[in-house]
């Protein structure tokens, strides 16, 4: 009998578990048990050249490829990416802790460096000595997946002292919700809030996107 009872209990517990979570998942609207905030608009903002490094982020083969959100954020990638070459910017790129081919359109040209860690590409790598050695005090951020290397890279950034400017159109993942979680995240940083996406806010993030970015 007592067995019995214990039984019942878990699976009452799990059922309301359950609803709790589909509740939360269920995301904006009257019948929510949670109201999901509002996330500012993307901005523009303009860019010194010289004191700004562009980071893609495990934009690869393996992960970008079955994911349909991250194919459809190459091209707008790549456009940025060929204006930050042509305005000198510096340009890094980060895979996996393993070697990885990274998309063609969006590929390293030269002796562009690559970082490999996991999510922070801060972590165990010389990223921050790249980038003191460039004299960069601003980063811009794409990648995948969102609510991975682009929102851990851009905190340990922070951090740092950065200024980190993310391409809301040029970060992806898997489902929307990621994303939606990542982009909230960013202007969200327990220290280094920004929840207003005030343009350029000192060692914070400004959400912007591939069009809305110019490089002086």
């Amino acid at each position: 009998m007592k067995r019995f009872l214990t039984v019942i209990a878990l699976a009452t517990i799990s059922v309301f578990a359950f609803s709790g979570l589909a509740a939360v998942q269920a995301g904006p609207g009257p019948d929510s048990a949670i109201q999901l905030p509002d996330i500012p608009a993307a901005v523009p903002v303009t860019l010194d050249a010289q004191k700004t490094a562009f980071l893609v982020l495990d934009l690869v083969d393996a992960i970008c490829t079955p994911r349909p959100g991250c194919v459809a954020s190459v091209p707008g990638i790549a456009n940025l990416l060929a204006k930050a070459r042509a305005a000198n910017v510096l340009v890094v790129y980060s895979t996996g802790r393993n070697p990885a081919a990274i998309l063609a359109p969006v590929a390293p040209l030269g002796d562009e460096p690559v970082v490999r860690s996991s999510a922070d590409k801060f972590f165990q790598t010389d990223l921050e000595q790249i980038l003191a050695n460039s004299g960069v005090d601003t980063l811009v951020l794409v990648g995948v997946a969102a609510n991975g290397a682009p929102m851990y890279t851009a905190f340990g950034a922070n951090a740092r002292g950065y200024t980190a400017v993310v391409a809301e159109d040029g970060i992806s993942s898997g489902n929307d919700f990621d994303v939606w979680v990542a982009r909230y995240q960013l202007l969200n940083e327990p220290g280094f809030a920004n929840p207003t996406n005030t343009p350029l806010q000192p060692n914070a993030v400004t959400l912007s996107r591939t069009d809305l970015i110019t490089f002086r």
